[in-house]
């Protein structure tokens, strides 16, 4: 008898976790060898456990299933499958390089399809299969491609300033409050979703540095390591702005890189 599939998931939603074990663990030939509740735990515990199959919700806040795939060290991307509430977008990408989704809630028969595409695809080399997920993100970007804000409307007082984009230095995330700092030092706050103005904001102009907050790349004027693996940047206008563990990882390959 060969050897269990090795498999690990990860979705922020518990419930969801447990739906998918539930299901896992009523096939005999599979291992449920970790679970992990964000894109940080999901990328510690395949670069430990090695599994055959990573089972990745695809909207994680902060570090998405995708984001987790890109930030696998080489060499250790496990065969992935996407969870996603349905999204035409992210299909037809998928579909078209070879990579493979589930779809909420996950139905045991699709489920098995996707154990024994895995189980296929486990001659394929770590390389080839972050090729296809390089592939199938370049897809997923150009098709869902948007018109991104050039300004942003904010009360002050009594009137509504229009401000530029490209005066902001930074947006930091207080509830459901962002507190907007431009690059001379004034400070706004509007009412909004840290995730949802991300999403209409150029990831080329900003970059997330931890949970709750976003800088502008252009005004980053330094990188400091601080301990346990963390960084600090100090905006260009005098701000010293944290940066989580794996957002350091993310700032190590784009920024920090020539």
């Amino acid at each position: 008898m060969s050897r269990p599939l090795r498999v690990v998931l990860a979705d922020d939603e518990r419930p969801a976790r447990r739906f998918l074990i539930n299901l896992l663990q009523s096939f005999a030939d599979v291992e449920v060898v970790g679970e992990a509740a964000n894109g940080k735990e999901a990328i510690d515990l395949i670069e430990a456990e090695r599994p055959d199959l990573a089972l990745l919700d695809l909207h994680m806040p902060e570090t998405g299933g995708l984001d987790v795939a890109r930030l696998l060290k080489a060499g250790a991307t496990p065969s992935i499958a996407f969870v996603t509430a349905h999204d035409e977008f992210a299909l037809q990408a998928f579909e078209l390089n070879a990579v493979d989704y589930l779809l909420k809630p996950v139905d045991k028969e699709r489920l098995a399809r996707t154990i024994e595409r895995a189980r296929q695809r486990a001659a394929a080399s770590p390389a080839e299969r972050a090729q296809r997920l390089t592939e199938a993100s370049a897809a997923l970007e150009s098709v869902t491609r948007v018109e991104y804000l050039e300004r942003i409307p904010v009360r002050r007082k009594d009137e509504v300033v229009i401000l530029p984009i490209r005066q902001i230095s930074s947006i930091v995330a207080d509830g459901e409050l962002l507190h907007i700092t431009t690059i001379t030092s004034d400070r706004f706050t509007i009412s909004h979703r840290l995730h949802l103005l991300e999403s209409r904001l150029d990831p080329k102009r900003f970059v997330r540095l931890n949970r709750g907050t976003l800088a502008a790349v252009d005004h980053i004027r330094t990188v400091t390591a601080m301990p346990g693996g963390t960084h600090e940047v100090q905006m260009a206008n005098g701000e010293a702005l944290s940066v989580s563990r794996i957002q350091s990882r993310v700032l190590r390959d784009t920024l920090l890189k020539l």
